[in-house]
């Protein structure tokens, strides 16, 4: 059989399931970490509760994710997680799913893995929304997310510095509301409130275009140009105005 007629044939099994996502909706990628949980204890041994060495580490990562090719508006990360708003226009891979996925877990992992010194690995999601709504909708629900997960781990930990096992220790956290953390944590000397942001609410990472002075040697004026930088936010906003700061990114 010639050459192009078996790769015509082959390709079309490759492709048979490829999904491009149309161009109407926006879309946000979610990497998590593959067995981080055990990795960030017994591996790479990071402190519990909150390791600020791993906060910057996952900073790093999706930092890195945004200027990794595709147009990223917006990442927000929060444990072993990061979400990608992607421009509303962006047409890289022609919005195929596959590769989406494939390169935003591949340039994760590398990255981690390499700044790290040990195999670190991600897996990608894609969540396709078809209106803004939606999408300040998915970024307050992770950010609840991460609130919920901080007030579960100051609990939980408290509770096993003082011996209790951790069987113990996520049982009575099962059957406490959220004002009873807050309390049983007040109790011990831990007001959450007074926590820091990041811990609480995750972080955001993101492009601003910031003015920078120059200096012209032929006419001896001092000139002024605009450039992009990326931005660590370690103090984001909380609940409705956090869904008011998502507004910046939006992209008609």
């Amino acid at each position: 059989m010639r050459f192009d007629d078996l790769d015509a044939r082959m390709r079309q099994y490759e492709t048979a399931y490829d999904f491009c996502i149309p161009e109407q909706n926006h879309i946000v990628v979610r990497l998590d970490g593959r067995g981080f949980t055990r990795l960030t204890k017994e591996i790479w041994q990071f402190e519990a509760l909150f390791d600020i060495r791993f906060r910057d580490r996952m900073a790093d990562t999706t930092a890195a994710l945004l200027d990794c090719g595709f147009n990223i508006a917006y990442g927000f990360s929060q444990s072993d997680e990061i979400s990608l708003l992607f421009q509303h226009d962006e047409y890289t891979f022609k919005r195929k799913v596959r590769k989406i996925i494939t390169t935003l877990a591949a340039e994760a992992s590398a990255h981690f893995s390499l700044a790290q010194g040990s195999r670190a690995t991600f897996d990608a999601r894609v969540c396709v929304l078809p209106n803004w709504g939606l999408v300040r909708d998915y970024f307050a629900w992770r950010q609840e997310d991460a609130h919920r997960n901080a007030l579960n781990a100051h609990c939980y930990w408290l509770q096993r510095k003082h011996g209790i096992s951790p069987n113990a220790a996520a049982e009575k956290l099962a059957h406490l509301s959220r004002q009873q953390k807050h309390d049983f944590l007040f109790e011990h000397s831990i007001n959450f409130n007074d926590l820091p942001a990041w811990q609480k609410r995750g972080f955001g990472i993101y492009w601003q275009t910031v003015a920078k002075q120059g200096f012209n040697p032929q006419t001896g004026e001092t000139t002024e140009t605009t450039r992009r930088i990326i931005t660590r936010n370690f103090d984001l906003p909380l609940r409705e105005e956090y869904v008011a700061f998502l507004d910046n990114f939006q992209v008609a």
